[in-house]
This record gives C-alpha cells, structure tokens and sequence, in this order.
C-alpha cells in the first residue's frame, strides 16, 4: 500500500435535511446544499425533506422525523447531520443529544467552505471575524473547532464548563483582534481606491450568484489566470486586473468578487464588507447570471438582496446572462441584447458565453458605449434603446 493510498480517507457521510414552511424558495430535493455538503468534502449519505407550519422550538423538525433521522443515520453509516436552515444553539443542541450525531447548520457550512477557500490575508481574516461570530453564539465546547486540523464541520470535545468565562474572553479577544485587522485592510482597500479615482479609473465589478461563471468571464475578459472550477464558491479572493476597450480608448478597471448564495448568513456579509465594498464602490456591476440554471431567478433575487445590504442596489447594472452554450436550443435567445426587468426596474441583458466566446465582442462593446457615455457625463444606456446586435444565429 502506498503513502498516498495510506493517507486517502474516504469522505464522511451526512444526511441532508430540509423543511418546507411554505417559502416559495425552497429547494425539495436539497439539491444546493448537497453542491455545499460535496463541495466541503462530504458525501450525502441520505435526504430528509418535511413540512411543518413552524420549526419545532425544542427539535426544529419535531420527535417523530427526529426518531426518522436517527434510524436512517444508523442504517446508512452516516456521522453527521446537515440543515439546510439555520438552527438555533438550543435546537441544535438537543438534536445533538437525541440523534448521537453532531448536526451543524447551512451557516456554518457556507463557513467550512469558506475556511477551506480563502487564500489571501483579507480572505482569511474575513472567514476567521465570521466564523467567530458565529461561534461565539454556539455552544462553549465548539471553541475547538478553531483550531481543528481535521474531522467533520462539528468537532467534538473542548475545555468543559468550568472554562466558560474564560473561553467568552478568548472569543471576544480574537473578535476584536480580528476586527482591528480587518479596519486596517479597509483603509489599505480606501487608499487605492481615491488613487484610482485622481487617475480618473472607471470601475466594473462583476457580481452573482455563485458557480454563474464569474471568473470564467472575467478570465476571458483580461486573459488573467484567475481560479474557476465547477463548484460552488471557486474564488473568494477579490481580483482586480485592468480591461483596455479599443473602442472607448481608455482602460477600465475590472474586479471579480465572491459569490453571493441564498441566505448568505449576515455575519458573512458583514465580515466580508471589505472585499464587497469593491462592488459597493464600482461606477458599473456586471451582474453575472447562470442562464442554464432554471432556478436564474430566484437566484438573481438573492444576488440582489445582498447588494441592498451592502449599499449597492442603485448602481447601473448590466444583466450579463452566461452560459447560453449550456442551453437546450429551444430555449436559445432570440436577440444578443435586450431587457430584462429586476425589482420594478428594466436592467439591460446581454447573453453570452464565457466558454467559446460567444457575445464577449458584444459584451465589450456595449461596455465601450457605456463607459464613454458616462464618462461623457451623460445618463446610462436606456436599456428600452439599447443597441441590437441581431439575432444570435447570425
């Protein structure tokens, strides 16, 4: 047997578990946060979906599907339990203590993923600040899970009770700590932004839900390098390269950001201030959609949701729909560019695909005109008037 066969574990099992209260949202086959459970390294073991009027207060699921869960992890060797809403620390506490199971929550395996992706020094801060946060609202023994070099996303074990106080001071330390860390990075992050405003810079930032094919069309773009995959959460980094349009004359700087996901838990988006001011600050956001995905628009509605909370909900938008390769040829747009309406607001749309290039000349195109426009001093392009590039068979 060889080191690397020796050293390969394979993936722990989870049971994935979901309740419909009625959400127009809701995802019956659990299908997002299996994506999520893979992509932390899990393997689905099972899928537990119900409906109930309102979470059980003491088991958010009740006794009955509890007992249900119980079995299904004996019969299929499962080692944890995945919700696909957020618990509360008593729920999960005594799903704990019934199941014999750690159970951890959708929130906290965003995090895991999070954790697992970071690369940069903001990055990392940004996940460490909302993992804290998180944390520090748990149960006192999960203050191990910090420092945890392997296992599940719901560590057993810790310093016990008698090391309460103590533990609440080392949390609310490194809260601190990690805040002051990140204020520094923001400064960092205000700094380069009024230099780029004295050199006159317009900025674009590209936005979505993620696995849109964000960095795939930014790549295409810049011709940058930048990590795309497949996956949910590829990039988490914030990368800035410069985009020169011929047609325009001029360079623009163009930023690819983290992927926004249906309840993006807030401690997140608060953490991750910094690296969204990027999209808080642009002139221009390529809101990047999934066409492929028939779940686009309630996707597009969660996209949005959380550029209101962060102070970017009035800035001009193109609705750049990627990934029409991927599409049935029935369903294939009739013309390149066209209207799509958002919020009570009718936002430009432009179909493209950032994997054979299909619609980038457009793309580039309609960003020349826009920039020019406003640089110009003129309003943005009335998407009613916008240019039509013909139909896309042509």
């Amino acid at each position: 047997m060889t080191a690397e066969s020796r050293s390969a574990k394979p993936a722990p099992a989870v049971i994935l578990v979901g309740v419909d209260f009625g959400l127009p949202h809701f995802d019956g086959e659990l299908l997002e946060l299996g994506l999520l459970a893979e992509t932390a390294g899990y393997r689905v073991a099972e899928r537990v979906a119900c409906k109930r009027r309102a979470p059980d207060p003491a088991l958010f699921v009740g006794s009955g599907k509890a007992d249900e869960i119980k079995m299904l992890a004996q019969s299929t060797g499962a080692t944890e339990v995945l919700f696909d809403q957020a618990l509360s620390p008593a729920q999960q506490r005594n799903l704990e203590r019934h199941l014999g199971l750690p159970v951890n929550d959708r929130t906290l395996l965003i995090l895991e993923i999070f954790a697992q992706r970071a690369r940069s020094h903001e990055g990392k801060l940004q996940v460490e600040l909302a993992r804290l946060q998180y944390l520090s609202t748990r149960l006192v023994r999960r203050w191990s899970h910090l420092e945890r070099q392997s296992g599940g996303i719901g560590m057993r074990g810790g310093p016990g009770e008698t090391q309460i106080e103590l533990d609440r001071r080392m949390i609310s330390d490194a809260i601190k700590r990690t805040k002051d860390r990140l204020e520094k990075v923001k400064k960092q992050r205000a700094t380069q932004r009024r230099q780029r405003e004295r050199r006159d810079a317009f900025t674009i930032s590209l936005v979505g839900y993620t696995n849109a094919g964000k960095s795939s069309l930014f790549n295409a773009l810049v011709k940058a390098r930048t990590y795309a995959a497949d996956q949910l959460f590829a990039t988490l980094d914030t990368t800035t390269r410069q985009l020169y349009l011929g047609e325009a004359g001029r360079t623009v700087s163009l930023s690819d950001t983290v992927g926004f996901i249906r309840d993006l838990p807030h401690g997140l988006v608060d953490a991750f201030a910094a690296t969204l001011q990027e999209a808080a600050e642009a002139d221009l956001l390529l809101h990047v959609v999934d066409a492929s995905n028939p779940d686009h628009p309630e996707q597009i509605t969660a996209v949005e949701q959380v550029l209101g909370e962060i102070g970017a909900g009035e800035i001009p938008q193109l609705l750049v729909f990627n990934k029409i390769d991927a599409l049935d040829p029935a369903r294939a747009p009739q013309r390149r560019l066209d209207s799509f309406e958002v919020g009570g607001r009718a936002l430009p749309r432009l179909f493209v695909s950032a994997h054979d290039g299909t619609g980038l000349p457009e793309l580039r195109a309609w960003l020349a005109a826009e920039v020019a426009r406003r640089t110009a001093g003129q309003a943005p392009q009335d998407p009613g008037q916008a240019l039509d590039y013909g139909n896309p068979s042509e």
